[in-house]
């Protein structure tokens, strides 16, 4: 008997079929991914396992006990616990207090024992994290890692892991999988929900796939291949991933002349119009902060910032996006959307100043607008007026970039562009921004991806500790000389 079965569930939500009868069991002690394109149901799924909501139709049943209609408590009863892409952590907390959170149920917390029985936990799965340090402090990567110590901590039956390595490098993805088989090794059952395929032939045992709410197939790993995965995930042949490029470029759009702030050594760069830089980096490397400076969003120390050959200072990313510079930021849901706010109302937010005529909004002009950047983007939606929050991860990407595209942004600074998107709106993307860059448009890409670095990259910069320590040609490089810069172990010639 399987210790979880999903048995005929079914969902559906206003003008979309989330869930279409699906059925899937799960062993103990196993690996299983659960892969698809974004809206292919995945979310749903971990959802209604997890109790947070109710299937129309269908049961849930954990360890031979069926359940209709699932709570978040009831569904935590039977030992589950979902490691959710955002982030469930009290901030202002430390890292021990937000590992033993309900854990335990004195009136006074005994503040000693949740540092040992944090420090024991992170020491088991070798991550090196203080304790003592408020969680606000810490780089993604390590909140990710404080996250699933934190599921760990409870010792679940069924562990729920969405995208658990998007905002890892890869020192910290190989601290998780060794966190994953030490958790299998105890008869865990763990449901492993992501989009990087070589994650999902490292380490899971099974894979399911869904497509458009319905269940397509379950296999074991060892019996498929990446391309059969996508052309069951996408229904379709994705013949190439990476668009071909003729990597002409233009004029001197961007400069940057010894700019230091943000934790930043001075850096200075080039970017030239039509041209894709890549800018690669370990966690904690500054490649974000360095955008924010870029944009405007954290104040430089020092250094000057030229457009077009003229000197500029931005005090906000208004100020930069009005001169020609967007962001397409790392976190999109916090920092990138307005998620409560229409998609209509999100697209044009940045373009107002070409939509107003004194304080009147040309509503006719701005529905003409969202339905130019709908339709170029693909963004799949019942309506305009549908919340940015209801779209899966990959339209609301699209959201994000047509929002920059239609403040008409002629330097893009994309960061981790495809970050918990699937492969079918990973290869949209790609040609967009291939479009974009055979506009003019002048491209910086932060990103994790090596695959994704080595392939859509004009040339790739490298930071390591806030240094830019080396640049390099398309032609030459490589995931190991990437790496090699990226760690500091040895000098190559700056940008």
């Amino acid at each position: 008997m399987p210790f979880l079965a999903l048995s005929g569930l079914s969902k559906t939500y206003p003008g979309v079929r989330a869930l279409d009868e699906v059925s899937i069991s799960f062993e103990a002690g196993e690996v299983h991914a659960i892969v698809g394109e974004n809206g292919a149901g995945k979310s749903t799924l971990i959802k209604t396992i997890a109790g947070a909501i109710v299937a129309d139709e269908g049961t849930v049943t954990i360890a031979g006990r069926s359940f209709a209609d699932l709570t978040p408590a009831l569904s935590r009863a039977q030992g589950v616990e979902v490691i959710y892409q955002e982030f469930n952590l009290v901030p202002t907390l430390s890292v021990a207090e937000n590992i033993c959170m309900g854990l335990s149920t004195n009136f006074f917390p005994d503040f000693k024992r949740m540092r040992e029985t944090a420090r024991d936990l992170l020491a088991e799965f070798g991550v090196d994290i203080s304790p003592n340090t408020l969680v606000r402090e810490l780089p993604s990567a390590q909140q990710q890692l404080v996250e699933i110590a934190k599921a760990l901590a409870k010792s679940p039956r069924i562990l729920i892991m969405d995208e658990p390595t998007a905002p890892l490098s890869l020192a910290e993805v190989d601290s998780l999988f060794a966190m994953i088989r030490k958790t299998k090794a105890r008869g865990t059952c763990i449901i492993y929900v992501s989009h990087r395929m070589d994650e999902i032939f490292a380490i899971c045992d099974r894979i399911t796939v869904l497509r458009d709410g319905r269940h397509v197939a379950t296999l074991a790993t060892g019996e498929t291949d990446r391309d059969t995965l996508i052309r069951m995930m996408v229904g379709r042949e994705l013949t190439r991933t990476y668009p071909e490029r003729s990597g002409s470029s233009g004029d001197v759009v961007l400069e940057l002349d010894a700019l230091e702030g943000n934790g930043n050594a001075p850096i200075s760069l080039s970017m030239r119009s039509g041209e894709i830089v890549g800018l690669a980096g370990l966690v904690g490397a500054g490649r974000t902060e360095l955008a924010k400076t870029i944009c405007g969003a954290v104040a430089a120390d020092s250094g000057v910032l030229r457009l077009d050959g003229k000197e500029v200072v931005f005090r906000s990313p208004r100020d930069a996006l009005v001169a020609g510079i967007g962001l397409v930021p790392e976190n999109r849901k916090e920092e990138g959307t307005f998620l409560e706010k229409p998609i209509r109302w999100n697209i044009s937010i940045g373009a107002l100043r070409f939509l107003t005529r004194w304080t009147t909004i040309n509503r006719p002009a701005e529905r003409k607008l969202a339905e130019a950047y709908r339709d170029r983007l693909k963004i799949k939606t019942p309506s305009l007026g549908q919340k940015v929050g209801n779209l899966s991860g990959g339209n609301q990407q699209k959201v994000v970039i047509a929002k920059t595209l239609a403040a008409r942004a002629r330097v893009i600074l994309f960061d981790e562009p495809t970050r918990g998107i699937d492969v079918g709106a990973r290869a949209e993307v790609y040609a967009l921004m291939a479009e974009l860059a055979a506009e003019g448009i002048a491209i910086l890409m932060i990103t994790s991806d090596m695959e994704e670095l080595l392939g859509m990259s004009d040339r790739i910069l490298v930071l390591h500790n806030g240094h830019l320590v080396g640049t390099l040609a398309r032609a030459e490089a490589t995931q190991e000389r990437v790496l090699s810069l990226a760690s500091g172990l040895k000098e190559d010639k700056a940008a």
